[in-house]
């Protein structure tokens, strides 16, 4: 059997144990290290998993990760995104549906302080859901934004699947981190004007609330949140100005928040310890995915799997666009079964080659593949942010509501995809400014 053959057995048998329900770490490992034995021998099997995992935990971009969970996780332990969602209630209140647009802007911000998009989804569901049922809203509705909006999480910084990106394709993951920001923003506004034009279109969605509130309620809300915007420009501004590496932003960001939660005397022992417990355990599992997923790398190469697809398209001629449409239907269809961690680590030995052959801006399919993995978070049978929504409304909004409700976000992202492919420069301005 030749080496190409046995790379395409191996996504077979990848497929397989996926289909199983494998943890997918181990069946990439799994993988990766029979068919290096097979196409190589067993002792070159045992030096790649010998040498490759330390290499890549060596990697020194790869700190980035840990600080940017523990930030996050320091962030929600001393409740300082506890206020977003009110503040935004209280300035958003007055617009139709004006809930569930508080919601998109207060996910956003969130996003801010986490980077993980079920993270964002399990917080604001604890706090928009509950108010929006008692408003008298759509189920759907109130359940998809905050499933949706979650989804925000994986592109404005900090992202993990940004930086992990970055590291697999050699790419700067400062200007990807960046990069998120304008199609972040552009994903949450679109899903606020979807919302405000069904409900103009249908008012029964979300009635009117009764409330007044003053301005000076308004600018109280709005000064319990400043820990966010102070570190979110800790991150960002760091990034930007080229002041520092993504490493040494996510440290900056990580500081900033035990700086913020002792000032704020909310940062007491079981919170530190929580939030290290936390930022340890996601990294170690974002890790051994990871590992799995570079010994995967390694069994491609000695396949000849790149080499080949890459010829395939210098044979054929295909076009960019094409390639780039075929794959997005990979993405969306794959996105149905895997998250999103799993499904880009998997992926990207295989189209990285296809990105790098057509000339394709690596930042910009960055982008463009987060944005897939974030659909993939809410697209049936396996929509993981509509699981973790269901799990904290329990039998007062069904599952299938849920997807239901998000069938009108799914159609705004393809309105967001079509404009980050019309137009690339949403993704490329910003990064572009930077030195």
């Amino acid at each position: 059997m030749s080496n190409l053959a046995v790379g395409f057995t191996g996504l077979g048998v990848l497929v397989f144990f996926i289909a199983l329900r494998m943890h997918i770490g181990i069946a990439l490992g799994i993988v990766s290290i029979v068919g290096i034995a097979v196409m190589r021998s067993p002792r070159a099997a045992g030096s790649a998993v010998a040498s490759l995992p330390f290499e890549f935990a060596a990697h020194w971009s790869l700190s980035a990760i840990p600080m940017f969970l523990l930030m996050g996780a320091i962030a929600f332990h001393t409740g300082m995104t506890a206020n977003l969602f009110q503040a935004a209630r209280k300035w958003l209140s007055f617009l139709p549906g004006g809930l569930a647009v508080a919601t998109c802007f207060a996910s956003a911000g969130f996003a801010a302080a986490s980077g993980s998009s079920m993270a964002t989804a399990a917080a604001m569901g604890r706090l928009a859901i509950p108010e929006m049922l008692k408003a008298k809203y759509d189920a759907g509705l109130s359940a998809g934004v905050v499933a949706a909006s979650g989804t925000l999480g994986s592109l404005i910084p900090p992202s993990i699947l940004m930086v992990l990106y970055g590291i697999f394709t050699q790419t700067p993951i400062s200007k990807l981190l960046i990069a998120g920001i304008g199609p972040g923003l552009l994903t949450a506004v679109m899903f606020a004007g979807m919302i405000i034009i069904r409900v103009k279109l249908k008012p029964s969605l979300a009635p009117a609330l009764d409330e007044k509130i003053t301005w000076g309620e308004r600018f109280t809300e709005l000064a319990k949140v400043w820990p966010i915007p102070v570190l979110v420009c800790a991150v960002v501004v760091s990034l930007y100005a080229g002041i520092a590496t993504a490493t040494e932003a996510a440290s900056i960001g990580a500081a900033a928040a035990l700086m913020i939660a002792a000032v704020q005397r909310k940062l007491t022992w079981d919170r530190f310890r929580a939030s290290i417990i936390e930022a340890l355990s996601s990294t170690g599992a974002i890790f051994f995915i990871a590992v799995g997923a570079i010994l995967f790398t390694r069994f491609l190469a000695f396949s000849g799997i790149p080499v080949y697809l890459a010829d395939l398209i210098g044979t054929y001629a295909l076009s960019p666009v094409l390639t780039m449409i075929m794959i997005s239907l990979v993405y969306v269809f794959l996105g149905m079964f895997l998250d999103p961690l799993g499904l880009m680590l998997v992926t990207l030995p295989v189209f990285l080659p296809m990105f790098q052959v057509l000339g394709l801006d690596l930042v910009w399919t960055g982008v463009i593949v987060i944005k897939f993995l974030e659909i993939g978070l809410l697209t049936p049978p396996v929509g993981l942010n509509a699981y973790v929504v269901a799990s904290i409304v329990g039998d007062k909004v069904p599952l299938m509501v849920i997807f239901k409700g998000l069938m009108w976000f799914l159609l705004a992202e393809l309105v967001i995809m079509i404009l980050l492919f019309r137009y690339p420069a949403i993704s490329l301005y910003l990064p572009s400014l930077m030195n």
